[in-house]
């Protein structure tokens, strides 16, 4: 298998993964979010938060106008358009790192890289063949996630007969068509979409066996920042509250060899991933 260079450098960015993950710091301009919905809707506040994330220590922010929270509503591509370009376009000329859109709306998308975005996380892991054709015509990375069913009901009964292996072979299917489409192999990024349409047990089996998904030969990408399944394990049933079961997880997905993870508090994981990435440097 093919060894990914510890650099990732695309037309408009770079990401240096030579110490280990790194961290994407999560920034959502939206009123409904799970966890900081209606906190950074204002564009001066999300730019601050924004600028506040690569200083402590991001090395990507991800920016997103509509909540993908279980039971979510669909946005408009204008009310997205309207509530993200502002940010994207202040955020991109004060920082010196990439800023991923976080959505599935292939217009949303065009118009965020032409304001200063570079990377394109998609939920829907490409199956839009727009999105796709963008992500192949810009040259941009691009987020794969897994998720069974969609945001408004995914959370209703989601069922596998085995949920590690059906995750990870859904993903390998959508990077090889992406691959097949141009997109180099290095530009994907995995995601198995925890808490995206899967139970407690089936959060707890896919972090168990993250070493599987990153020994397809792809990176991976874990988000598991103040979710819902770290409360029912810990019972803390605010978001905010969530830190150090966060943070076990993290660690984890680290040992286990992912290269980004998603973060709210990325100051509080700072040094948690910076000692994680040393153990595993002392392998």
């Amino acid at each position: 298998m093919k060894k990914l260079p510890r650099t990732l450098e695309w037309l408009t960015g770079k990401l240096d993964f030579s110490a280990g993950a790194i961290m994407m710091g999560v920034l959502n301009v939206t009123p409904d979010s799970f966890s900081d919905g209606g906190l950074y809707q204002n564009t001066d506040k999300a730019v601050a938060r924004g600028v506040e994330m690569a200083q402590q220590g991001a090395a990507i922010i991800d920016i997103g106008a509509e909540s993908t929270r279980p039971g979510s509503e669909s946005v408009s591509a204008e009310d997205q358009i309207a509530r993200v370009i502002g940010v994207i376009r202040k955020l991109s000329q004060q920082i010196d790192i990439p800023i991923s859109i976080d959505t599935t709306d292939t217009v949303v998308a065009q118009v965020a890289l032409e304001a200063g975005a570079s990377i394109i996380n998609d939920i829907t892991a490409l199956t839009d063949e727009a999105m796709k054709g963008l992500v192949v015509q810009a040259q941009t990375p691009v987020i794969l996630m897994h998720m069974q069913g969609k945001p408004r009901m995914m959370q209703a009964d989601p069922s596998y007969a085995d949920v590690v292996a059906e995750v990870y072979e859904y993903l390998m299917e959508r990077a090889k068509e992406a691959e097949n489409a141009g997109v180099p192999r290095e530009r994907i990024i995995l995601d198995p979409g925890i808490g995206f349409g899967k139970t407690l047990e089936h959060n707890l089996q896919l972090l168990n066996r993250l070493d599987r998904l990153c020994d397809l030969g792809y990176r991976v990408l874990v988000g598991t920042s103040r979710k819902r399944f770290i409360g029912q394990v810990t019972g803390k049933e605010t978001p905010a509250d969530r830190i150090f079961g966060t943070a076990a997880t993290v660690a984890l997905a680290i040992e286990k060899g992912i290269s980004v993870v998603r973060i709210h508090d990325v100051a509080e994981m700072l040094d948690v991933v910076n000692v994680s990435n040393a153990i595993c440097r002392a392998k």
